[in-house]
């Protein structure tokens, strides 16, 4: 694929606006995670679980809604719910702060609502184009990076700024406003997919309910089954997330602010030189393959890492780096690039926003229920222990669903592909 100036220009700035837009937005999301709200619970149950619980509830419920809002989205009215989501998310943060606990958890989850859509929005602008793949994959980099980044930047700020972890969110936020606003204003002037992206990658539109139901229905099986892994995958992801700071804690990184940030740009990077290679690949069904093989490498990944670090063969960073690396090399093509390449491939008349909101919706309902075993079922695991195991199943179940969707669009493309011959025959 030769890249004139122009190419050049509009991927660096695409991938410039969209890393920021999404970067900025993980501000008002993640800081909360890096308090311990030591010695406070509610109806018996460690507060800081609580309150993950309730703003992954708003996140689930946003995706499920996400999943008609996303699929219906006019382009002209993109930017005006990105502004509206992002202060909506705030208020809810100043709103905790100023409520006393417990109460103050119903505005975590209000919290949750307005974010779980801001994704969808912000890939909306990026797929359907030649250059999705290197788009898609900067805008994927950003939710790596800025999970750990914005954590360090909640930790200084009750360190420095001598806030109560309480009001330490809404300050992290503050600070990320102004930059949210102009990143998502520089999104905005990014030029609509043309011609050639259309002839491509097929042309993506606004779905109606009809839409939706059918390719729901063309595709029920592989949406099961890949919703599935996808839910062991998101939950895993958010459990390494939301409790990194516990996990960093066992591993002897106590007080290291740094590490949530150093440990986490290697895996962007190299996430980002992996996937977006897959760019170079022209057609589409191959590209889709692949992205299947890369699945698989990447669940194996996680559970070879983990092996190694027991036997020793490993250190805590470099484990926690490697599984990391598994973990995002399978989700950042699921959670866009993927899809992306399933509707060029098949020619589905819809967008990639309907099929990324169905797994994401899923995909966090298993993030709360990871977190409620862990609490209830394995409450005498400790965290660390919890995760390497989590790491082993993964492995597992991902290997086997991957094989298994493989497998059935490889056999459908082939009937797909003799249905288009016996209609030019006729």
């Amino acid at each position: 694929m030769k890249l004139g100036k122009r190419d050049i220009s509009f991927l660096l700035y695409g991938a410039f606006a969209s890393f920021g837009t999404y970067f900025c937005m993980y501000a008002f999301r993640k800081p909360f995670t890096v308090a311990t709200f030591e010695g406070l619970s509610f109806a018996g149950v460690d507060y800081k679980i609580v309150l993950i619980i309730a703003q992954v509830l708003g996140y689930m419920l946003s995706k499920f809604i996400g999943i008609k809002i996303i699929s219906e989205l006019q382009p002209n009215k993109r930017i005006y719910y990105l502004m509206g989501l992002i202060f909506l998310a705030e208020a809810s943060l100043v709103l905790f702060a100023l409520t006393p606990a417990p109460y103050n958890l119903i505005f975590m989850f209000l919290n949750g609502i307005p974010l779980g859509m801001v994704w969808g929005i912000v890939f909306s602008y990026l797929e359907g184009r030649k250059f999705t793949e290197f788009l898609g994959v900067a805008l994927c980099s950003s939710f790596i990076v800025s999970s750990g980044a914005v954590k360090s930047v909640g930790l200084l700020v009750l360190e420095y700024v001598g806030v109560s972890q309480f009001w330490m969110p809404s300050v992290t936020g503050a600070i990320f406003i102004v930059p949210f606003v102009f990143f998502a204003w520089l999104l905005n002037k990014l030029p609509p997919p043309s011609q050639e992206d259309k002839e491509l990658r097929t042309e993506r539109v606004p779905m109606t309910g009809k839409d939706r139901k059918r390719v729901f229905l063309n595709y029920l099986f592989p949406l099961v089954v890949l919703v599935l892994f996808y839910t062991f995958l998101t939950a895993l992801r958010d459990f390494r997330d939301n409790f990194s700071r516990e996990i960093w804690d066992a591993l002897g990184f106590q007080g290291d602010a740094a590490v949530y940030t150093v440990s986490e740009v290697p895996i962007a990077v190299l996430v980002l030189l992996i996937v977006g290679l897959f760019g170079l690949i022209k057609n589409n069904y191959k590209a889709f393959v692949s992205y299947h093989y890369l699945l698989l490498f990447g669940t194996i990944f996680i559970g070879l890492s983990t092996w190694l670090f027991q036997m020793a063969f490993m250190s805590p960073l470099v484990w926690m780096v490697s599984v990391g690396f598994g973990l995002y090399i399978c989700y950042v093509p699921f959670n866009c690039i993927f899809f992306d390449r399933m509707i060029a491939t098949f020619n589905i008349r819809g967008n990639a926003g309907y099929l990324i909101y169905i797994a994401d919706a899923f995909g966090y309902l298993g993030s709360m229920g990871v977190l409620l075993y862990k609490n209830f079922g394995q409450s005498q695991l400790s965290w660390l222990n919890f995760f390497m195991v989590s790491t082993y199943l993964i492995a597992v179940v991902g290997a086997i669903i991957c094989l298994v969707s493989l497998f059935y669009f490889k056999r459908k493309y082939r009937k797909t592909r003799l249905k288009e011959s016996d209609i030019q025959l006729v």
